[in-house]
């Protein structure tokens, strides 16, 4: 089987490539990819090249496959797993695998398995480990994004606290407590506000969400309404802290000065840290999802409610595979959207310049089709490309039927309408 892929040779050395793949052991999967999403860690891999953590130092001479974030179908079944897994299944990857011990991980460190290439060689850590994951769901791109959702799903797991004259830590957010996300309508953002919202098992009873921005807290509310919320049994608020002379003091109003139980801060910003411990109720959680470029990002604590008020903090940057699982099958039952992540699509060629680039690049989510060629194009853009591109204007119409998000009727369109491809 020929595949096409983007494979890392060093530092920003992306290179469209097609090869052949070897056959498969009766251990392992044949599987072809469909949708890739692009992400910071793809940008960072290709500006550390051989001295990143999980790429092989001989990766000059034995090229990976980069991309870790696909969706894609089973084309054929090792012995080893036909009972498992079934020829023509829709399935996506949890990527950090962690076999016995290394760092190896699809889309870092292997020859044959990476998002950006139309077919992979699944090798036999992912199903030891149970990483490969069924996906029933209706659209690829949903299955890309259920890595980045499951970052989501795991701050919220990742929240504790505590029982007086107990030390056990009661793990999650509080049911029915007081929620914050400051800076929370970029594109992680808004998908912790609709796993608030929308998640079965626990959810907040308060919800405040912050920006500096009328216009981007203006689509959250058009994407997440708060009548929407409030039929899920959750009060939100949306506050604009730009112009309040003490943006710690509106957001305890909105409590009635209780404070908060649970509070995500989605940027790495000092004043919002500090903003976020002051806002703690007692035992209150605060998560710092937001990952510093700088190694020496600090910001100052309040220790006299650590120690009297028993405050706690924690910082997530990925989601476990049940974490995964979770996502896949909420993305399954339509009860989660994540579209609102995915800001631009393109084809596989675009790929290794969306990836160099991408701290450039305005927006959330790249998602590449990766058996399509055609350039990386901002949902916003279409319209105007579609005055002299057909497709593009069809497209268009189709994301500003779904408020301006991507969706698998604009998935399915793209897929039977995009004359570029990749040969295969």
């Amino acid at each position: 089987m020929k595949t096409r892929a983007i494979r890392l040779y060093g530092v920003n050395d992306l290179r469209l490539e097609a090869f052949e793949l070897p056959q498969i052991a009766e251990d392992e999967i044949l599987a072809k990819v469909i949708t890739n999403s692009i992400c910071m860690s793809d940008h960072k891999a290709a500006e550390q090249g051989a001295s990143h953590k999980r790429i092989p130092s001989d990766v000059d001479k034995n090229p990976i496959i980069l991309g870790h974030e696909f969706c894609g179908e089973i084309v054929e079944v090792g012995k080893k797993w036909q009972g498992k897994f079934k020829v023509g299944s829709r399935f996506s990857i949890q990527p950090a695998l962690n076999y016995k011990g290394t760092l190896d991980a699809p889309g870092y460190s292997f020859q044959y398995i990476g998002g950006d290439s139309t077919y992979v060689v699944i090798p036999h850590q992912v199903m030891e480990l149970d990483c490969l994951l069924p996906y029933d769901g209706d659209a690829f791109f949903l299955g890309s994004l259920a890595e980045p959702v499951s970052c989501v799903v795991g701050t919220f797991h990742a929240m504790y606290h505590t029982t007086n004259g107990s030390y056990e830590h009661q793990m999650g957010i509080v049911e029915g407590g007081n929620m914050a996300i400051l800076a929370g309508v970029g594109p992680m953002g808004l998908s912790a506000i609709d796993y608030a919202i929308h998640n079965p098992d626990r959810k907040p009873g308060r919800l405040v969400v912050t920006d500096i921005d009328d216009a981007r807290l203006n689509r959250a509310q058009d994407l997440y309404s708060i009548e929407d919320a409030k039929q899920n049994g959750v009060e939100l608020i949306y506050l604009n802290t730009k112009n309040s002379s003490d943006p710690v003091a509106s957001l305890l109003d909105c409590t009635e000065g209780k404070g908060y139980d649970d509070v995500l801060v989605m940027a790495p910003v000092r004043m919002l840290v500090e903003q976020a411990d002051a806002i703690l109720a007692k035992n209150g959680c605060l998560n710092f999802f937001a990952g510093p470029n700088k190694t020496d990002f600090t910001a100052s604590l309040n220790f006299y409610n650590v120690h009297y008020a028993s405050t706690h903090i924690v910082g997530t940057s990925g989601g476990n595979t049940d974490d995964m699982r979770e996502s896949l099958h909420l993305m399954e039952k339509g009860l989660i959207n994540p579209a609102a992540m995915v800001t631009h699509i393109g084809g596989l060629s675009a790929v290794p310049e969306a990836v160099i680039n991408l701290p450039n690049i305005p927006g959330g989510k790249k998602m590449m089709y990766t058996h399509l060629d055609f350039p990386l194009t901002a949902l916003s853009d279409l319209a105007e490309l579609g005055k002299t591109n057909e497709m593009a204007a069809e497209l268009a119409k189709l994301v500003d039927k779904h408020k301006g998000l991507w969706s698998a009727e604009a998935e399915s369109y793209l897929l039977e309408n995009c004359k570029k491809r990749i040969e295969e």
